[in-house]
């Protein structure tokens, strides 16, 4: 049987600097293990993310019982992560649509191509 997992789509902003932009991507390039294993111990799966200009857009896969308010915040009870976190906080800036308690903002489903009412035919 197939775990249940909650699929999330968030949004983020880069500051618009050259050189903070080029840092985050080279961050990127090599985590630091400590924070992907704190991740993974807080429940994520799979975790994209994508980048055009500054706009940012992450792809979640977590367990059903992950939520991002709780679950993102308690990555920073580990302090490799916090210090990680708080390194990208430096180059990032809230989406303008974002709510004043979120960083990531959590972004509605518009489509799915495995609706239901899109599987006609198969």
């Amino acid at each position: 049987m197939d775990s249940v997992v909650k699929v999330l789509g968030l949004t983020l902003c880069l500051q618009d600097d050259p050189q903070k932009i080029a840092a985050y991507r080279q961050h990127h390039q090599a985590v630091w293990p400590e924070v992907t294993a704190r991740l993974r111990e807080c429940g994520v799966q799979q975790m994209q993310i994508f980048l055009r200009g500054t706009r940012m857009f992450m792809y979640l896969v977590a367990e059903d019982t992950f939520d991002p308010a709780r679950d993102f915040a308690r990555s920073n009870e580990d302090p490799t992560s916090a210090r990680w976190n708080e390194l990208m906080a430096n180059l990032q800036q809230r989406a303008p649509e974002a709510n004043p308690d979120e960083w990531w903002a959590a972004m509605d489903l518009a489509f799915d191509l495995n609706w239901p009412q899109h599987q006609s035919g198969i």
